[in-house]
């Protein structure tokens, strides 16, 4: 059976370790001055080297070359013996599948027998961060003080689940995410001597892809290798999945056109090809980021075509920087919500709709609105005494006043309704990106009506959790009961109510947008979950 190419290619040497100067420098000069601590913690994202270099350094410290400044060799009977996963002093442990206190603790009973082929024996725990507390609690005095010719190397992904205790008992190595350039060298030396063909198109977009992990580079290449004599730019976006799909540019111009029908239908003829939500939405993002640099003029960064290029410009050109970022943050969340699971699309069609946000009607201007009837004070004596002081404009107050107890109206909703809407982003984002997608419609008492512009957003907002917050937040704002409408056009009309007042109020509503009422249970309530 072959050998996967990240194994065969995992360093034997220190020169071999690449993106870790720092870190090679400080262990190779601990081994030359035979200062070799008796506990380190080598911290990192994967496939950066935590691993291996902590067999460099059991190598190093187990080596029979008599330079000591030249250890690890690579050709001793140590050093072949660690190559060839036989040396009896070298002991890894895998921390996820050995997580318990008596793991531990059978761990420690053994490490007081001397080593049996070098002089020091090099237990690395992989994963170590699995360990479970009472494990760590166990492992604390061993750290602490362990035999003379023992050596713990810890290794871990995740810093921050190791507690302070451990931390303070190690030296402590931070290892890097290997450069975009720095994995591309090292992957045109790898094609060479394995006789791959490859575009330089096709490594920079497999650099990019690992994600500063070599290990993943390597193996990306490996996948590559099997599914063509040459690999090209195309192959691999194909492969990878990272290949600016037509229909992802077609959403994005549906966005800036305002299309709300165009869009679902872009999404879910994507999905119904095939499409992976999570990884179409990441397509999505890549896109949006792109023209995000763009904005920002730092577009010389991007490694694009010239035809590319000028599409992406053009499209740049049509954004504000904040729609970008916003759009962006909308996408994000949709490759990433474990939520959305239950309806592959509805991420997607959240965050278009969210992007269409900006594409709905303003409330109007403050100053251009009415302002609510409010009863008018007396004119006092002092206004007369002083009718130049009356006469003289006073400055508009920086805050709005307060709405509790304000009769409820089209024009106080308006004035107030960017605040609802961050109150209600607030606790959930996904109720807030339905609420952007809405514009409002009238004010009917204590009834308020919004309209969505497709079926399946006025029917998600419909939905008890959302409705419940949205009126809740209202409600809380005014200082009174709200209740919602949700429509689509001359759709049908829901309205929730917990008895029968207010109907015969919103009928004459309904009559002009054309809709019939659709009544939800009484025991509906607008009340705080």
């Amino acid at each position: 059976m072959a050998q996967a190419l990240y194994r065969t290619w995992r360093p034997a040497l220190w020169d071999e370790v690449v993106g870790q100067d720092h870190i090679v420098q400080t262990l190779k000069n601990a081994i030359a001055t035979d200062r070799v601590g008796h506990a380190y913690l080598f911290a990192g994202p994967k496939g950066t080297g935590k691993t291996t270099s902590a067999r460099l350094l059991a190598k190093g410290v187990n080596c029979l070359e008599e330079a000591i400044e030249k250890r690890p060799c690579n050709h001793c009977a140590n050093c072949l013996a660690v190559n060839e996963g036989r040396f009896m002093d070298l002991i890894e442990i895998d921390a996820a599948s050995n997580t318990s206190v008596d793991d531990v603790r059978e761990l420690r009973d053994k490490i007081n027998f001397a080593p049996s082929q070098g002089r020091f024996k090099v237990y690395i725990i992989d994963e170590v961060h699995m360990l479970s507390t009472s494990a760590f609690n166990a492992l604390l005095k061993t750290l602490e003080e362990p035999p003379s010719h023992v050596i713990f190397i810890l290794c871990t992904t995740e810093i921050h689940k190791i507690p302070a205790t451990v931390l303070s008992r190690c030296q402590r190595h931070e290892f890097r995410r290997i450069p975009v350039p720095t994995i591309v060298q090292k992957l045109k030396e790898l094609c060479s001597q394995e006789k791959i063909k490859i575009e330089d198109d096709a490594l920079t977009l497999i650099a990019r892809q690992a994600t500063g992990s070599m290990r993943d580079a390597i193996s990306l290449v490996d996948q590559l290798s099997s599914i063509s004599k040459k690999i090209t730019l195309p192959i691999a976006q194909d492969v990878l999945g990272t290949a600016t799909n037509q229909s992802v540019i077609d959403l994005v111009e549906a966005s800036l056109e305002g299309s709300s029908g165009e869009g679902l239908g872009i999404i879910h003829q994507a999905l119904d090809s095939g499409a992976d939500p999570r990884q179409y939405a990441r397509q999505v993002v890549d896109y949006l980021r792109d023209l995000m640099v763009i904005k920002m003029e730092a577009g010389s960064q991007l490694e694009l075509t010239p035809e590319v290029r000028s599409a992406m410009e053009e499209h740049a050109s049509r954004f504000s920087l904040n729609r970008l970022v916003s759009m962006i943050q909308a996408f994000t969340s949709a490759a990433v919500e474990l939520k959305a699971n239950w309806h592959p699309g509805l991420g997607l069609e959240l965050a278009y709709a969210e992007a269409l946000a900006p594409e709905l009607p303003a409330p109007l201007p403050a100053a251009a609105q009415p302002s609510p009837q409010r009863t008018q004070p007396e004119p006092s004596s002092r206004v007369k005494e002083n009718p130049k002081e009356a006469d003289d404009p006073k400055p508009a107050p920086t805050e709005r006043p307060s709405p509790i107890g304000a009769p409820l109206s089209l024009e106080l909703l308006q004035q107030h309704w960017d605040s609802l809407k961050r109150a209600v982003k607030a606790r959930n984002t996904v109720t807030s990106a339905l609420l952007n997608s809405s514009r409002l419609i009238d004010v009917d008492g204590n009834t308020v009506i919004i309209n969505f512009s497709s079926d399946l957003l006025r029917d998600k907002m419909d939905e008890e959790q959302n409705k419940r917050m949205v009126c809740s937040e209202m409600s809380k704002y005014f200082g009174q009961d709200v209740r919602l409408i949700c429509t689509t056009g001359k759709q049908d009309i829901v309205l929730h109510t917990s008895g029968n007042g207010g109907i015969q109020q919103v009928e004459e509503t309904l009559k002009k947008l054309g809709g019939k009422l659709r009544e939800i249970p009484p025991d509906y309530s607008v009340k705080d979950e």
